[in-house]
């Protein structure tokens, strides 16, 4: 992986360990020589993942809408940043900038761009490696809702065991790299790929 989206919040969150652990994240790509594409903020965790490989002389390429570029809150020491006309245009921006994806702890805006990119996958859109960095076990209830939902019969497994989840980066990314798609559906086309 050469490039991988890092979705996250805009808040720091109740516990230090978030911002420290999102800060490793962005020194750990740097180090890698791996391009952080993101949401563009100079706040919340979102921000210190920035500064983390900014600091370390990593190449960081921020997508905002240009709706929160008015509120002030965009990074001004990025590598790059892209405006975009609106949030989906941002998804879609931050997609094709990327070959991997990675959520850390966030809010709905999150969660949103997680499952929308976990989607995409699912129905062969991409075959990108999706990571959850589970920071202090933050997202255990959603593994376990979406361990729920297989046992009810609404994911199949193996669309669950897509995700590859750890608590170290170091490990998420190994796993991230050792990571085989499946094969997409037989309905879609391969240039829509």
């Amino acid at each position: 992986m050469k490039s991988i989206v890092v979705f996250c919040g805009s808040s720091e969150g109740a516990n230090a360990v978030y911002a420290s652990n999102a800060y490793e994240l962005g020194e750990t790509f740097a180090k890698k020589n791996i391009q952080l594409v993101y949401g563009g903020a100079k706040i919340g965790i979102m921000g210190k993942v920035a500064e983390g490989a900014l600091t370390n002389g990593g190449k960081v390429i921020g997508v905002i809408p240009d709706f929160l570029t008015l509120k002030e809150v965009f990074h001004e020491g990025l590598t790059e940043l892209i405006v975009t006309q609106n949030m989906q245009e941002r998804k879609l921006k931050m997609h094709d900038l990327s070959d991997g994806i990675i959520m850390l702890p966030g809010g709905f805006g999150t969660l949103e761009e997680f499952f929308e990119m976990l989607t995409w996958s699912q129905l062969g859109l991409h075959q990108y490696p999706i990571g959850i960095l589970n920071t202090n076990g933050f997202y255990d209830p959603l593994i376990n809702m979406m361990q729920k939902m297989v046992a009810e019969g609404f994911v199949k497994n193996n669309h669950l065991n897509t995700i590859q989840v750890d608590t170290n980066i170091e490990i998420l990314l190994e796993k991230m790299e050792q990571y085989h798609p499946l094969p997409a559906p037989k309905w879609i086309k391969k240039e829509q790929l």
